[in-house]
């Protein structure tokens, strides 16, 4: 049987590697992408070649690194839409976001997310 002191440690250990595997303040969910050419919530014109992403609340311009759980390709993005307005979803993502984390084809995935600033 092992010692409170060996359990702790272990215990430890475990929270160390998942806390540099996802940070603290990171976000968790499914993500789709969309490629429309009207105007986003913050005023600028969808472009589906750009990095950049919708939310529902945090504010725009912020920087996100956005990891696909996946195949675990990360990209950064820019927030300048709100959204997803799908149930469960937590992030849309512009198609070239999406192309470089590898979900075109499936149009939705599971990622982890968090502010780069």
């Amino acid at each position: 049987m092992k010692s409170a002191s060996a359990l702790a440690a272990a215990v430890a250990i475990g929270i160390a590697s998942s806390a540099a595997t996802v940070p603290a303040a990171a976000q968790c969910g499914r993500a789709s992408w969309y490629a429309l050419h009207s105007r986003t919530a913050s005023g600028e014109r969808m472009n589906p070649a750009a990095m950049t992403a919708a939310h529902r609340t945090l504010p725009f311009g912020t920087r996100v690194r956005v990891t696909n759980r996946r195949n675990g390709k990360v990209v950064m993005v820019r927030i300048n839409d709100r959204g997803p307005f799908v149930r469960g979803r937590v992030l849309d993502l512009s198609r070239a976001a999406a192309r470089k984390l590898g979900f075109v084809h499936s149009g939705h995935t599971s990622v982890c997310f968090a502010s780069a600033e």
